[in-house]
């Protein structure tokens, strides 16, 4: 029977209407997700069905007698798109066809399996198997192009993100697995690449990256990163005049922070300064972690006025300090002899309700022991250890030869001792050298013979230090013999130079 023109034309109209348009992909893709079956194969419907309706043990039995063959990746990926909403089963299925060699898995199928767990929010099994997905492609290339792995996976989940349902954060999770192998040059590339596309990481990768890049390079560096981010400056080292012309978002605190924290560490204070004052211009609120970095920058310049007058400032503000800016404050006055000011700020630190730690008693003995005051050091010290207290090394040092210093070897030693017996503290060369040399200076040179013998124990080999000691000990009890027999060893075991 004929279809009149008319009748056509509805029949036409109809079947537009009921097809849907497609919409528009952030990615390119690649349609490798088909349901049909050639060559006698099993349909990926029925794997789909047994894998989503069998019970556990049935499962792999079933699936290993339809398919005794196996799997190949893009079998693989077709089956598990299926299963997107379950990626707990994807996972299992994964890992069955891995232990038992049924797919030899390529960056396709990692990629789609990678996609699922993002999608399902499991970010941390999703970074195991990006591990997994570098390892799969170094296994094919040289070492020498291992930089190149991740931006082969980064193409990869470009090519799958649209068909596996993806969610953006997983390229943030390309980044950080990238960071912890420390392969710097491939988060910058895959950055760039994302930017160009005019999609910006998390704030926290973008954080790390710059810290990363900070600690490997220098904070210049960094900082050259962080522009070239937020699209901030001419960004002259990047090449592609569209990354350039990107409107991005604003950093916020933690970025600045960030960069801060890095110049700090490199000893800049000037460009500590001058990202700090870029929080005004870019409306970012500095918060307590803000002043504690400049703060310490100015302390560490011996500028305590300037860090008295932050201090202030950040009270005026309403901000509440947390025990990292008391104790950058109080260590900054203990530094330059203020004891007074740093006892003043423990005391208010106390009252406020905000817990004491290691470096802010170590901070208070160290100011004490600066203004020569031994007995309130050694008050401290042992409140310290009651409670339970661990001191640094340098700590010990300072207190050690304080109480040598003043004639109180033998005080020295049993705090020592103690420490070493109580709190499992290892002395330093420097400790030894204190207390022997205090000891020879008092003519008691048996013991410092017995101390120099625990010394060696420990691994330290005697210095320049320790032999001019014993020399000048010996010396001064008439014993010119073993004073000269000790001068003949230290010159022939080439101890020549006194250290620092």
């Amino acid at each position: 029977m004929m279809f009149s023109n008319m009748a056509i034309r509805i029949l036409l109209k109809t079947i537009l209407f009921q097809t849907p348009k497609p919409k528009p992909k952030p990615f390119s893709s690649s349609p490798f997700f088909n349901s049909s079956s050639s060559n006698g194969e099993i349909p990926i419907s029925t794997i789909v069905s047994v894998l989503t309706h069998q019970r556990s043990k049935s499962r792999w039995t079933n699936l290993r007698s339809l398919s005794p063959n196996g799997f190949n990746p893009h079998q693989f990926s077709q089956i598990t798109i299926h299963l997107k909403n379950n990626p707990h089963l994807v996972i299992r299925f994964f890992n069955w066809t891995n232990q038992n060699s049924l797919c030899h898995h390529d960056l396709l199928s990692y990629s789609t399996l990678i996609h699922i767990l993002a999608r399902g929010r499991l970010k941390s099994q999703a970074l195991i198997y990006i591990h997994e997905a570098f390892r799969v492609v170094s296994g094919s290339q040289p070492q020498s192009q291992s930089q190149s792995n991740p931006l082969k996976l980064f193409e990869s989940l470009l090519k799958t993100y649209n068909q596996c349902g993806s969610a953006p954060f997983v390229f943030d999770l390309l980044i950080k697995a990238c960071l912890e192998t420390k392969k710097i040059d491939s988060s910058i590339k895959i950055v760039r690449m994302l930017l160009s596309r005019n999609i910006t990481p998390k704030f926290s990768t973008c954080n790390s990256l710059i810290r990363n890049v900070s600690q490997s390079r220098g904070a210049p560096e960094a900082y050259l990163i962080y522009k070239e981010i937020f699209g901030l400056g001419d960004c002259e080292s990047v090449d592609d005049e569209k990354l350039r012309r990107v409107s991005r978002v604003k950093p916020n605190i933690e970025t600045l922070n960030t960069l801060m924290v890095a110049f700090y560490q490199d000893g800049m204070l000037d460009m500590v300064r001058e990202i700090w004052d870029q929080l005004e211009e870019l409306n970012c609120d500095p918060n307590c972690y803000s002043y504690s970095i400049l703060m310490a920058a100015y302390c560490d310049d011996e500028k305590m006025e300037e860090a008295e007058a932050l201090w202030d400032e950040m009270r005026a503000q309403n901000i509440v300090p947390d025990v990292m800016a008391y104790n950058t404050i109080i260590g900054g006055f203990c530094r330059v002899g203020e004891i007074e000011k740093g006892e003043e700020l423990y005391r208010e630190m106390a009252m406020s309700g905000v817990e004491s730690t290691t470096a802010t008693l170590e901070h208070i003995v160290s100011g004490y022991i600066k203004v020569g005051n031994i007995d309130s050091a050694v008050f401290v010290y042992k409140d310290m250890c009651r409670r339970d207290f661990r001191v640094e090394a340098t700590t010990m040092d300072a207190l050690i030869k304080g109480l040598c210093d003043k004639k109180r070897v033998f005080e020295a030693l049993e705090i020592l001792k103690r420490a070493d017996r109580h709190l499992g503290f290892c002395p330093t060369r420097k400790s030894y050298e204190f207390l022997i040399t205090g000891m020879c200076l008092e003519g008691n040179m048996e013991e410092a013979l017995r101390l120099q013998a625990k010394m060696v124990s420990k691994g330290f080999k005697p210095t320049y230090q320790i032999y001019s000691a014993f020399i000048s000990g010996y010396r001064k009890q008439g014993n010119v013999e073993m004073a000269e027999l000790l001068k003949i060893e230290m010159l022939n075991t080439h101890v020549l130079e006194k250290e620092d």
